[in-house]
């Protein structure tokens, strides 16, 4: 086992982190959209991003378990140049190396 594995937050925890982690990427101009995405037979969608006129969309499958859809938007968002002091402690925890000092 990864002993560098994150840990999965509780329901409770997880809804605040999601709710804070679409806050934040609102601040980077970016639009969270939680949806149910259509499936097919042998497609299986979780979400992702997108530009559509110029406007940054993260898309989320809302049927997808709480825990999902907070590590997605994770990834989506650990690839960004984030300012770590603004950053909760538990945000930054999350998102890990990648944010900037």
């Amino acid at each position: 086992m990864n002993n560098m594995a994150k840990k999965q937050p509780s329901a409770g925890k997880g809804t605040a982190l999601l709710q804070e982690l679409k806050t934040l990427a609102g601040q980077l101009g970016i639009r969270v959209r939680e949806e149910k995405l259509l499936r097919e037979v042998g497609y299986q969608v979780r979400g992702g991003s997108c530009r559509v006129h110029g406007q940054e969309i993260v898309f989320l499958d809302r049927d997808l378990p709480l825990s999902e859809r907070v590590e997605l938007l994770i990834d989506e968002l650990s690839h960004r140049e984030l300012d770590k002091g603004s950053l909760s402690p538990s945000l930054r925890r999350f998102l890990g190396d990648g944010v900037a000092s």
